[in-house]
């Protein structure tokens, strides 16, 4: 057989293996330029804003900056293997995040990888982490409350499910605390919690989860988790991921509660990511479209309209100021985009009132429609006898022997109040003990009781309305509202505990 015939076999042999193959085309580029975990690459002329591209060894990467003659891609995961002249691929999926009821129980970072050490996350469904917000037609308002467990929040700031309440403060005042202790007060109820941790210390999202566990609330809580010493692009994803599993149980009619846990942390992020790829900064170095960078995610928080499952999805954001100033850039931002706030004051904290909410600068732009009846009942003129009191107690710090009876009665109550609302950390408190206890201040029941034997009474209080009248606790549970009949037996029960007086 000639040459030119066993060429035309092996030509024929080769066709016959490959018949019925696939034909697939790929998009492939070529990393030009890597460093400080971002990858300019040659090609991908096909790459979509936010697509998934992958790199060699499995590494992924997001397409972030689609320029004339290269795409920059940030990546997620260990930059330091990725060389120039490396081949990368188009994956056709933009970045995704598994979800649904596997996760619930579980600790996962922003693309749905496990961190808990308790196996694989079989999740049968993905979706992307970027959405638009449902508009204002499959949306109805917020009324339905979020029981927060912390007195001073649900009487005066109450939180609708749908809302977006922001919880700002100074370094370690609490405001994580606020968040957790929300968590927790969900045992055994119907919201699904997901707690995103954006930029932490390990180890204290390690605290966190070891809190939730001891507690009974991971049954119903997903962490989503990117350190500190994570990637930037991973904090970045954080927040849009957590909110995509949430907005995939809110289509199925549930109730979601997703706290960011730091936006600040997640701005500081997205700033170090666009001035390495090169994006004009702005305003403190941060690039143009920071507002859009939070505004697209909280605008994400919504309660449906019951034709569109109506399921809700309610956002507790954390800002952290430097030395209380509102003013600056990233708080002024999220105050404008969120539903109200709940401002926590260093001076409060460091004279021992805790949770340190300051009640003239925290407002809920919902108000009194996210309470039940039953709190709005007893809570409705707390807000301004406290605002009362705060202004009295400036004034009275001059000189109280000229002061006439009822501003010194006045000056009482509000002490006595500003007692009851104090909370210790990790001990939310169900509605009926927060209605019975509240009816009690705000009534003057406590006028003869000494500010420091206070918290004595409460606790004392609530003993024994659990031991001797829990029926009363009971009706106000499951009325939701303070009825005459209720009132009088709840008037009668403490009037009976005074008498007794075993606090």
């Amino acid at each position: 057989m000639t040459t030119e015939g066993r060429d035309i076999v092996s030509v024929i042999k080769e066709q016959i293996e490959h018949f019925g193959a696939a034909v697939t085309m790929v998009d492939v580029g070529t990393v030009i330029e890597v460093g400080d975990g971002v990858a300019r690459i040659h090609g991908l002329r096909g790459a979509k804003y936010n697509e998934l591209v992958e790199f060699p060894n499995g590494i992924m990467g997001v397409a972030l900056n689609l320029e004339e003659d290269n795409v920059a891609a940030v990546i997620l995961g260990d930059h330091t293997s990725i060389k120039e002249g490396d081949e990368v691929r188009c994956t056709g999926r933009v970045a995704e995040v598994p979800v649904g009821d596997e996760l619930v129980g579980r600790v996962v970072d922003p693309i749905g990888n496990p961190l808990d050490d308790l196996g694989p996350i079989k999740a049968t469904r993905t979706r992307p982490v970027e959405r638009v917000a449902p508009n204002v037609v499959m949306r109805q308002p917020v009324r339905t409350p979020v029981h927060t467990g912390i007195k001073i929040v649900d009487s005066l700031i109450p939180i609708g499910r749908g809302q977006r309440e922001l919880i700002i403060g100074d370094r370690s005042i609490g405001k994580s605390a606020i968040a957790i202790d929300t968590i927790i007060s969900q045992k055994g109820g119907d919201l699904i919690c997901i707690y995103v941790a954006i930029g932490q210390k390990t180890s204290k999202v390690a605290q966190v989860i070891d809190v939730f566990e001891k507690y009974g609330a991971m049954e119903h809580t997903i962490v989503v988790a990117a350190n500190a010493s994570d990637p930037a692009p991973l904090q970045y994803l954080a927040p849009y991921a957590g909110c995509a599993i949430g907005e995939e149980f809110m289509e199925q009619g549930k109730d979601v509660l997703v706290v960011y846990d730091d936006l600040s942390k997640h701005a500081w992020a997205y700033r170090q990511i666009s001035l390495i790829l090169r994006r004009p900064p702005g305003r403190e170095a941060y690039p143009g479209d920071v507002f859009y960078l939070h505004s697209r995610l909280l605008e994400r928080a919504a309660k449906l309209a019951p034709e569109h499952g109506g399921g809700s999805l309610t956002a507790l954001p954390i800002i952290e100021v430097q030395a209380g100033d509102l003013a600056a850039y990233i708080p002024t931002n999220v105050i404008s985009i969120t539903d109200g706030q709940i401002y926590l004051e260093t001076d409060l904290f460091n004279t021992g009132i805790r949770p340190p909410l300051n009640a003239g600068l925290s407002v809920s732009r919902v108000g009194g429609n996210a309470q039940t009846k039953a709190m709005r009942q007893v809570a409705g003129k707390l807000r301004l006898d406290m605002a009362q009191f705060r202004e009295l107690a400036t004034f009275a710090q001059f000189g109280t022997a000229d002061l006439d009876k009822a501003t010194r009665a006045q000056l009482d109550r509000g002490q006595r109040t500003t007692e009851i609302l104090k909370q210790p950390q990790y001990t939310p408190m169900p509605l009926k003990k927060e209605v019975t206890i509240l009816y009690a201040v705000t009534n003057g029941y406590l006028d003869d009781v000494p500010v420091e034997t206070t918290a004595a009474f409460e606790q004392g209080f609530h003993r024994f309305m659990e031991n001797s009248h829990p029926e009363i606790g009971q009706r106000i549970a499951a009325e939701k509202e303070l009825k005459p009949e209720t009132e009088e037996a709840l008037k009668s029960a403490i009037l009976e505990f005074k008498r007794s007086a075993t606090y």
